[in-house]
């Protein structure tokens, strides 16, 4: 079997590919954010934000192991299409961003759409030995 002209192995690699790279997105977001344990609340950032982020902060780089690791993938995938569908009520509904803005929810919406894919981990996942 030619993993390059099989489609099946074609679409295997493509899904652990982006299954990867959406786990190093989650990962390197979610560490970004450890800056928030030291901050205290402000105006700009009130006690519940601030909250929110510290919560973000331990969530989103589990998130990114357990894609990259292809373990508890399908739990992973629901809580990055939570968080996303969280950023896109923040960013499209409170804050009035446009989807094609440049700060906008249209890299929120491809997040999003690209978790739900791994709502069933596929065959190049360390759950498959379970």
């Amino acid at each position: 079997m030619n993993p390059f002209t099989d489609s099946s192995a074609i679409n295997q690699w493509g899904l652990f590919i982006l299954r990867l790279g959406i786990g190093v997105v989650f990962l390197l977001h979610g560490y970004s954010k450890r800056k928030f344990w030291a901050m205290q609340p402000s105006e700009q950032l009130p006690a519940p934000m601030l909250s929110i982020l510290r919560l973000l902060s331990v969530a989103e780089p589990l998130a990114g192991v357990a894609m990259v690791a292809g373990f508890l993938t399908w739990w992973a995938a629901l809580g990055i299409a939570i968080i996303m569908g969280g950023a896109i009520r923040l960013k499209g509904f409170k804050m009035h961003k446009k989807f094609t803005d440049p700060d906008g929810w249209g890299y929120d919406f491809i997040l999003l759409v690209a978790s739900l894919m791994f709502m069933g981990s596929g065959p190049l996942t360390v759950e498959r030995f379970f």
